[in-house]
């Protein structure tokens, strides 16, 4: 099932520039081996200390991405292997994944998390805070994180205009992010966003990474 789930979604990637994060929070170690054998090689984990636990149970090209909310305490969890950290929303976050990133040697690669849902539990940055931030000194200083991209997370429902525009925001937003901070580097070229229930609709608005979980694994 597992496979057959993975390939249908792989299928409608194809003619976009579009990749699939295999979402395996809270799944254990045996079914994210059975979607690695199913070609699945990005995966997601909403918390740091999940992720480092499964970790060093699976094969060293898995690429980890931590899709939910990074409180600073944890990033050190993750640092030693983390790709892409897709949740930073503060200059905090930042500063220490940059100083965990550094004790390992190696960059780290994040997206800035937008708030593009009309939900209150839903966080990220506005534009005005994310520019803040990139106009900082601290963030000019910056050696061991790499930021390529944003992402956001839109509202539960199934209202498509709704989901339209606020995928249509946060495309938005990586488009003014790039010409104002980012125009001569290439590696500024994600947006995240798009999930099991949506994902459709944000490759259409032009997502380059959906997140999917349920609609490889079923149903938690």
């Amino acid at each position: 099932m597992i496979k057959d789930n993975l390939h249908r979604i792989e299928q409608t990637l194809t003619g976009t520039n579009a990749r699939l994060v295999t979402v395996t929070k809270t799944h254990p170690v045996e079914v994210l081996r059975e979607a690695y054998e199913a070609g699945a090689r990005l995966f997601g984990e909403n918390r740091a200390q999940e992720m480092a636990a499964k970790q060093p149970e699976l094969p060293t090209d898995v690429e980890w991405h931590l899709i939910g909310h990074l409180q600073t305490n944890k990033v050190k969890y993750i640092a030693p292997f983390v790709h892409t950290i897709q949740s930073i929303d503060s200059l905090k976050l930042l500063l220490e994944i940059e100083k965990q990133a550094a004790k390992s040697d190696r960059i780290i690669e994040g997206l800035l998390q937008f708030q593009i849902a009309d939900e209150d539990t839903k966080t990220g940055l506005t534009l005005s805070e994310a520019e803040e931030i990139l106009n900082s000194g601290e963030y000019r200083a910056l050696r061991h994180v790499r930021l390529t991209g944003v992402m956001g997370v839109a509202t539960n429902t199934t209202d498509e205009d709704q989901l339209r525009r606020e995928f249509r925001q946060l495309r938005g937003y990586f488009d003014k992010l790039k010409s104002l901070y980012f125009a001569d580097e290439p590696t500024f070229r994600e947006v995240s966003m798009g999930m099991s229930s949506d994902y459709p609709l944000a490759l259409r608005e032009g997502s380059t990474l959906i997140r999917v979980g349920s609609a490889i694994f079923g149903a938690r």
